[in-house]
Order: structure tokens, then sequence, then C-alpha cells
């Protein structure tokens, strides 16, 4: 292995270790305080959304084909859908527009 991908691998794991092991440094009670639990539970959410977001967005030359993408599975999520039926509605409104995409209309 090269020595630049022992660096990234090892960064990788340092920004993964570090996040977990903050709690139980800063909070050695076996309470966390009420207002730092409710930052906690969002952080899964906020990583996730930031690492989907930008390949959602520049997964097409046009990057409204993701923002369609988004917003349709947004929609579809409001009407209370599971996460089966948001993803193959996003991929159904997608596959539908998709000549709209190609063509010179966008």
């Amino acid at each position: 292995m090269s020595r630049e991908i022992i660096i990234i691998i090892v960064g990788m794991a340092l920004v993964t270790y570090i996040p977990r092991m903050l709690p139980f440094v800063f909070f050695r009670t076996e309470k966390i305080p009420p207002k730092i639990e409710g930052i906690l539970k969002n952080v899964p959410y906020a990583a996730l959304g930031a690492l989907i977001f930008p390949g959602a967005v520049f997964i097409h030359d046009n990057p409204l084909f993701g923002i369609t993408g988004i917003a349709a599975a947004f929609l579809i999520s409001l009407t209370g859908g599971g996460l089966i039926v948001v993803v193959l509605g996003s991929i159904a409104v997608l596959t539908i527009l998709t000549p709209l995409f190609q063509g010179s209309l966008f």
C-alpha cells in the first residue's frame, strides 16, 4: 500500500472515532443532558443529508434533474409513504421526466 492510502485510512478512522469518543470523555455521568441529547439525535440526519445531497444534485449533467428527484422524494414522503414508496416514486418521476432533460427543453 502506498503511504498516501495509509494516511487516508488513518484519517478516516480518526474522523469516525472522534465523534464516538467525545461523548464518553465529556459526559462521564450516566445521563446525558437533554439539550445535548437532542443535538446528538440530529447528527445522523445531518450527516446523511450532507453525504447524499451533493451526489443527488450532481448525478446528471443538469443539476435540475437531481433537484427534481429530491423534490419528488420530498413530496412523496409528505404523503406518509414508507421508504420504498418514496424511493420507487422518485425513480418513477425521474424515469418519466428523463426525456425532458435529455432534450433541449432544459
